[in-house]
C-alpha cells in the first residue's frame, strides 16, 4: 500500500482529542490521546513527531470561538439525543453562549446539522481526495478514502451515527441538511468509479454498489468496535480499515 503523507484532517482530529484528554489529565500519555483520536501511535508520531510538539501545537491554537463551542457541544449532545429532541436552549448553555448568539450563528437545526457535517464529517476530505487524484487507480485512492472515514471514529462516529439515523428516518432537518452534501460527495465518487470501470481497473457494476463494497464494511466495523472491544482484541482502527480496503480491492478487481 502506498505511503501516506501527513493529513491535515488527522492533525486537527488529534489536536481536538488532545484538548479533551489533557483537560481531564494533564499528564496523559500519547497512547491515550491517540486512542481518543482513533489513530495508531505510528500515525500520531508521523504527524507530530513527539508529545512535546503536539503540546506546542495545541498551545498555539486560540481559544475556540463561539461557533466552534456551539458545534462541539452539539456534536456531543447528538451522540445521546436525536436532532428533533435536541434543545437549542440546552445547547446554548452547554456552549456557554446566549440564545441570541446561538441563533445568530446557527439560526435553526438545519443550518446546525449542515455546519456539523462540514466540520466533523469526512465528506470534505473525500472530495479533496477525488479532486487531487482524479485519474489515480483504486489502489491509491481507496486507501486514502478509508483513512478519511477512520477520522469519524470515536466521538465523531457517534455524531455520524446520529446523522445517519436522521437521514434514514427521513427527518426534515436531516434530509434538508445532509442531502446536498451527501449527493455531491456520492456524485464525485460515482464518477470516479465510472472512470475506473472504463479504464478496466474495476469490474463493471453499478457505481453506488461499488462504493458500498468499500465504505459499507468500514462503517460497519467502526460502528461495532465499541461493542466488540470488551470481548475480543481488535487491531487499531487504521490497521482494520487498511485490511478492509485491501479486501474490497480484491473484490472489485476485474
Amino acid at each position: 500500500m502506498p505511503a501516506l503523507a501527513a493529513d491535515p484532517t488527522i492533525r486537527r482530529q488529534v489536536m481536538s482529542a488532545a484538548r479533551e484528554v489533557l483537560a481531564a489529565d494533564a499528564d496523559a500519555p500519547v497512547a491515550a490521546i491517540a486512542d481518543r483520536a482513533g489513530v495508531s501511535r505510528a500515525t500520531f508520531y508521523r504527524h507530530f513527531g513527539s508529545r512535546r510538539s503536539l503540546l506546542h501545537s495545541v498551545q498555539l491554537e486560540p481559544r475556540p470561538d463561539a461557533r466552534s463551542r456551539i458545534l462541539a457541544a452539539a456534536r456531543d449532545m447528538l451522540v445521546t439525543t436525536s436532532l428533533d429532541e435536541l434543545s437549542m436552549e440546552e445547547l446554548a448553555a452547554a456552549a456557554g453562549v446566549s440564545r441570541g448568539t446561538l441563533y445568530r450563528l446557527v439560526p435553526g437545526k438545519t443550518p446546525l446539522l449542515v455546519a456539523l457535517i462540514e466540520v466533523y464529517s469526512p465528506f470534505d476530505a473525500i472530495r479533496r481526495i477525488i479532486e487531487d487524484h482524479p485519474q489515480d487507480p483504486p489502489a491509491v485512492v481507496l486507501p486514502l478514502i478509508g483513512r478519511a472515514v477512520v477520522g469519524v471514529a470515536g466521538e465523531r462516529l457517534g455524531l455520524m451515527r446520529a446523522v445517519f439515523h436522521e437521514v434514514t428516518a427521513r427527518s426534515g432537518p436531516g434530509m434538508e441538511g445532509m442531502g446536498p452534501l451527501f449527493a455531491q460527495t456520492l456524485g464525485l465518487l460515482a464518477q470516479y468509479m465510472d472512470r475506473q470501470m472504463a479504464a478496466g481497473t474495476i469490474r463493471p457494476m453499478h457505481p453506488i454498489v461499488a462504493l458500498q463494497a468499500v465504505v459499507g464494511p468500514i462503517f460497519f466495523h467502526l460502528m461495532t468496535r465499541s461493542v466488540l472491544e470488551p470481548v475480543v482484541e481488535l487491531p487499531d482502527p487504521e490497521a482494520a480499515v487498511d485490511a478492509l480496503v485491501l479486501s474490497a480491492l480484491e473484490g472489485l478487481r476485474p
